[in-house]
């Protein structure tokens, strides 16, 4: 049951590769980061985003699907602000 839901987000996220997306991820102890990047590519457990840190450089981070799952982090496409999860 649970590899069908994470599979339903695999496929949900690879849509959405080369899109704008909003990450709001929680750090833990009341804390959160908000960022914003590129969705650059998929793999069979991580997807990786690519994120403008200003002054000419450029970070990649990575989440496992199961981030999505538990609420981790939360990926929200900026072109129609729709949120990325199974429904």
């Amino acid at each position: 049951m649970k590899r069908n839901s994470l599979d339903k987000i695999r496929e949900n996220v690879k849509s959405y590769v080369g899109e704008k997306v909003r990450l709001k991820a929680n750090k833990g102890r009341k804390k959160t980061t908000i960022r914003e990047g590129v969705l650059e590519s998929v793999y069979p457990s991580i997807f990786v985003v690519k994120i403008d840190g200003g002054y000419n450089t450029v970070r990649r981070v990575s989440y496992s699907y199961s981030d999505i799952l538990t609420e981790t982090v939360e990926v929200i496409v900026c072109r129609d602000e729709k949120k990325i999860q199974i429904s």
